[in-house]
C-alpha cells in the first residue's frame, strides 16, 4: 500500500519544489518577435564528455549564447543581470547530452530549492504543442488529460539543486524507477510532461490515473566556478562556498536519444533531424525566493534542436585524410627517384682510375 502511494505524495512534494503556477498569468496579451538565427546544434562527438558538472571537457564544443528575460515578460529591461547564457550540445549516437552554464554570484541555501539556482529544459512533443502556455492547451485544471488535451504535450526536466551535491549525479536510479515514475527522492531532478502550467506531472503520473512503465530518463549534475575543491564533496560540506562569490554556474545533463516511453510523455529525438526546445532559469535575485512563474527564459518561442548526422563531417574529412596520404606517398617517390638519379650520374660519369701496368711475369 505504501508503495503505491509514495509516487503520489512525492508527485505532491515536487509541486512544491517546482514552485506553485496559480500566478502563471501575463499581463497583457502575449507577443514574440522570433529570432530565425537562435538554434542549437548537438554535434556529433562521441567519447568527449563525462556527466559530472564540470565544463573542462566542453571547452572545443560551440556554445549558443541567449540573453534570459523573464518567461512572461520578455522585455529587455528586465533581463538577468548577471549575464547570458550559453547552451552546448551534443551526442554520441545513443545519448544526448547538454552543458548550460550562466553567470551568477554563488547563492545555496541547502533544503530550500526556491533560495537556490535552478534549471529545466523543456521539448515539444506534440505537434501542436506551443512553447507559450507550456503546450497551450485550453483545457481547465479540472478537464486536462490525455485526449482532451492530445497533440499539446511537452516534455521537461527541471533540476532544483537544494538537496543536490555538487558534481554528484542526480536523477534516474534503480529506486524511483522501479516505483515507475519520473522522480528523483535525492537531488530533483525530475522527468515531467505537461500540456499547461495547471495541468504538469511527473512521467508516469497524471489525472487519469498512474502507469508503472515510466521513468526518470534523466541523469545530471551542478557546479560552480568559485569551488576551490575538485576532489569531491559530501552533504557535510555544504554550503560549498561563501555566498557572494563571483562564478558561473554550470548545469549538465544526458539521455537516451530515445527512450521507451509509450505514453507520449517523452520528447523522441532522431540524428540528422530537428526537434524543439528551450530552457529556463531561476535564481533568487536580491536574496528572494523564486517562484514558480517567476523564471527567465532563452527565447519567447522555440528554439530550434538539430541532431547532427556527422555524416558531412565524415564526408568532408575522409578526402582530406586521403589526400594528405598520396601526398606524403608522393614525396617519399620523388625523393627517392632523386637520390636514384643521382646516384646513376654519379657511376656513369665519374672517372676511372687506372694503375700502372705491370705484366705477369713480374710477378713471378
Amino acid at each position: 500500500m505504501l508503495r503505491h502511494l509514495l509516487p503520489l505524495l512525492l508527485l505532491l512534494l515536487c509541486s512544491n519544489s517546482i514552485g506553485r503556477v496559480s500566478s502563471h498569468q501575463e499581463s497583457g496579451e502575449w507577443s514574440c518577435d522570433a529570432d530565425s538565427e537562435n538554434q542549437v546544434e548537438a554535434e556529433f562527438r562521441p567519447g568527449l564528455v563525462t556527466v559530472d558538472g564540470h565544463a573542462d571537457d566542453w571547452k572545443d564544443i560551440d556554445g549558443f549564447e541567449f540573453p534570459l528575460r523573464p518567461a512572461l515578460d520578455p522585455d529587455e529591461d528586465h533581463e538577468y543581470k548577471g549575464g547570458k547564457m550559453t547552451v552546448k550540445a551534443l551526442h554520441d549516437g545513443h545519448d544526448a547530452f547538454f552543458m548550460v552554464q550562466v553567470d551568477g554570484d554563488y547563492v545555496y541555501s541547502k533544503g530550500t530549492s526556491n533560495k537556490c539556482p535552478s534549471v529545466a529544459l523543456m521539448f515539444q512533443i506534440g505537434e501542436s504543442a506551443t512553447y507559450h502556455n507550456m503546450g497551450g492547451c485550453s483545457e481547465g485544471r479540472d478537464t486536462c488529460n490525455n485526449k482532451s488535451c492530445k497533440g499539446h504535450e511537452v516534455d521537461m526536466m527541471h533540476f532544483s539543486i537544494g538537496n543536490a551535491i555538487p558534481g554528484r549525479l542526480y536523477g534516474g536510479n534503480p529506486i524511483d524507477n522501479r516505483d515507475g515514475y519520473g522522480g528523483d527522492r535525492f537531488g530533483h531532478l525530475v522527468d515531467l510532461y505537461a500540456w499547461t502550467p495547471h495541468c504538469r506531472y511527473l512521467d508516469g503520473l497524471g489525472p487519469s490515473g498512474n502507469d508503472t512503465s515510466a521513468q526518470n530518463d534523466w541523469k545530471g549534475a551542478w557546479w560552480h566556478s568559485s569551488f576551490t575543491t575538485h576532489s569531491g564533496f559530501i552533504e557535510e560540506d555544504s554550503p560549498y562556498a561563501s555566498d557572494g562569490k563571483k562564478g558561473t554556474y554550470y548545469f549538465e545533463f544526458s539521455r537516451p536519444l530515445r527512450t521507451m516511453d509509450r505514453l507520449q510523455q517523452d520528447a523522441q529525438f532522431t540524428i540528422g533531424g530537428s526537434s524543439k526546445m528551450s530552457v529556463a532559469f531561476w535564481y533568487p535575485v536580491d536574496g528572494q525566493p523564486w517562484h514558480g512563474s517567476g523564471h527567465y527564459s532563452i527565447h519567447c518561442d522555440w528554439v530550434p534542436l538539430e541532431i547532427s548526422s556527422g555524416n558531412s563531417k565524415l564526408t568532408k574529412s575522409a578526402p582530406s585524410v586521403s589526400a594528405n596520404v598520396s601526398s606524403a606517398f608522393a614525396l617519399v617517390l620523388s625523393v627517392a627517384s632523386l637520390c636514384l638519379s643521382v646516384f646513376v650520374g654519379y657511376m656513369l660519369f665519374r672517372t676511372p682510375t687506372v694503375g700502372p701496368y705491370t705484366t705477369m711475369d713480374g710477378n713471378l
